[in-house]
Parts: C-alpha cells; sequence; structure tokens
C-alpha cells in the first residue's frame, strides 16, 4: 500500500510537527529513563500528542522538574 501525500500543505504541517515534537519526546523519554519512570517512559513512547505530553511530563512529573532556565540551555552555566 502506497500512501501519497499531495498537498503541500499537509506535507508541511507534518514536517513542522515533527521537527516540533521529537525534541519534547526524546527529552522527555530520556528524563524518564534516566530516574527510572517506566510507566513514563512507555507512555510517552506510545503516545505521540505533539509534545504536549512530555512538555506536562517534564515541567510537572518528573522527578526533577525542568524550568524555563533548563531550556536556555546555549548558556554556560555558573
Amino acid at each position: 500500500m502506497e500512501v501519497v501525500i499531495s498537498s503541500p500543505l499537509i506535507l508541511s504541517l507534518l514536517i513542522i510537527s515533527l521537527i516540533w515534537s521529537l525534541p519534547w519526546k526524546g527529552v522527555a523519554m530520556w528524563t524518564a529513563a534516566k530516574h527510572s519512570q517506566k510507566n513514563w517512559f512507555i507512555v510517552i513512547l506510545i503516545l505521540n500528542t505533539l509534545g504536549i505530553l512530555e512538555i506536562i511530563y517534564l515541567f510537572r512529573f518528573a522527578k526533577k522538574r525542568m524550568t524555563f532556565r533548563d531550556l536556555k540551555f546555549w548558556k554556560a552555566k555558573s
């Protein structure tokens, strides 16, 4: 079965959603694995919520909650 995306708008939205959600999913899964939160790891792996579940996990439910300062990874920590 071949899937063809003929609309440039749909293709653009798909690429944008991938660019947005993949980093959030990666960070959330990494954090869940590092803190041995297996249930969160499995839920984040299976569900694709365009980063919403991942952001909620990182800022609210992770053992070491992420802060907005943590997002400034390009600045040196003092």
